[in-house]
């Protein structure tokens, strides 16, 4: 029995694409490709739709099942392609109910072939029990899933609902598990990782949660975070990025812009001063500290002055990785009806503004040549430092951390000596 998931998107999408596999498989579901879609631009659904579609050129005799955001948000999108041959939605893809209901559909010929329910009646997020994350050298754990906040870009809190969190127990079991499985990095993952514990008792933050896994889990060596939000970052995590080294110096913001004015009318809940604030406390806190950001290009109404000061935040903040979006509304969203700039700008920002992250990279990058650091081996000869930078290894056994010299680089990643 055969099943394959084809991941787009977050990290939160990889750890949930293990589940499906396992979820999949016990439902019976012989000879299956899983597209597990992500719907955060135009362009990744257009992608989607393109795998789905060099999927059944590949695989005739298949059964194609898509799911992921895109799925829940635009499903008679997927349920119109002839390739596919079920639409399963996000509230339904973990589950082993879901699965079932799949396969009756490719067992009972002309059935409505869209499984998709109301998302926002999901109200807790179960712990998912991985026990291995074939061919991937770190592990991850979902503890949050959904948002409620409604930024005016984007669709993701109607593919993933209302926000809810796994309880800190069942969060550090999932952990023991990994790290007694071999892992030696574990990532925390979310759709808005910050807003972790406000649906659960007493209202545990994320710090809280991070605290207790380094705890009650000391044979894990790293811990890692996705992304998060940055006017959400609270105390008790601000103190565990300054004390504990198992805690890897790296973040990866929700920036979007550096305009106050854009910031507002994304509904963003911070101010540019706020994230450059919060950049240069965390560097006190912890030197080797490295931040990577989500920033859009070309949001309705911007003007060469807003978008200069998104340039301008690349160095205030010290941002090293950056991911850019150039603006795409996505239909249902305030944003899309708010007015257009020309796409060629939006085209021409976007790849400024990924130039200035290229020489970010690069002052990063210079300023590790000569350092001793721990890389997580991803494979023989690639793995990522503390710092989650890049490195070309001459050897490693995969999933190993080896201590290595950086001898130099390419203006993507190091050389290790």
């Amino acid at each position: 029995m055969s099943v394959e998931v084809v991941t787009f998107g977050c990290r939160l999408n990889a750890a949930e694409s293990e589940v499906i596999r396992r979820e999949a498989m016990r439902a019976g579901c012989a000879d299956t490709v899983v597209v597990n879609t992500c719907a955060v631009t135009a362009e990744a659904v257009r992608q989607a739709r393109q795998a789905i579609r060099a999927l059944r050129r590949r695989r005739p005799q298949a059964k194609i099942v898509v799911t992921g955001c895109a799925a829940q948000t635009e499903p008679q999108t997927f349920a119109a392609m002839a390739e596919t041959d079920c639409v399963l939605g996000n509230g339904e893809k973990l589950t082993a109910a879901g699965w079932t209901k799949a396969r009756a559909v490719f067992d009972t010929t002309g059935s409505a072939k869209t499984i998709v329910n109301d998302i926002m009646a999901v109200r807790d997020t179960a712990p998912h029990l991985i026990d291995a994350f074939p061919g991937r050298a770190r592990a991850f754990v979902q503890v949050q899933n959904g948002c409620d906040h409604r930024c005016t870009f984007c669709i993701i809190p109607f593919g993933r609902g209302n926000s809810r969190s796994v309880p800190i127990g069942a969060a550090v079991d999932d952990v023991c598990r990994l790290v007694a499985n071999g892992y030696r990095e574990i990532v925390l993952t979310g759709v808005d990782l910050t807003s972790y514990g406000a649906d659960l008792p007493g209202a545990p933050q994320l710090g809280a949660l991070v605290k207790q896994i380094l705890k009650h889990v000391p044979e894990l060596q790293r811990l890692r975070l996705s992304s998060i939000d940055s006017v959400e970052a609270d105390r008790q995590l601000l103190d565990v990025i300054a004390d504990e080294p198992r805690l890897m110096p790296h973040l990866h913001l929700s920036l979007q812009s550096g305009d106050d004015l854009i910031l507002k009318r994304m509904k963003r809940r911070h101010s540019r001063a706020q994230a450059i604030a919060l950049c240069r406390t965390l560097r006190q806190l912890r030197p080797d500290i490295v931040f990577g950001a989500d920033l859009i290009a070309g949001f309705p109404t911007e003007t060469a002055d807003m978008f200069r000061r998104t340039l301008d935040l690349v160095e205030e903040c010290n941002l090293t990785y950056l991911h850019v979006f150039p603006f795409s509304p996505r239909p249902g969203t305030p944003a899309a009806r708010m007015p257009r700039i020309d796409p060629a700008i939006v085209k021409e920002r976007a790849r400024r503004l990924r130039e200035h992250g290229e020489l970010a990279l690069r002052r990063h990058l210079d300023g590790e040549v000569g350092a001793r650091r721990h890389v997580l081996a991803e494979s023989a000869h690639a793995g990522r430092t503390e710092q989650f930078t890049a490195v070309k290894l001459a050897e490693a056994e995969p999933g190993s951390i080896v201590e290595r010299t950086m001898a130099g680089h390419d203006g993507r990643q190091l050389f290790a000596a």
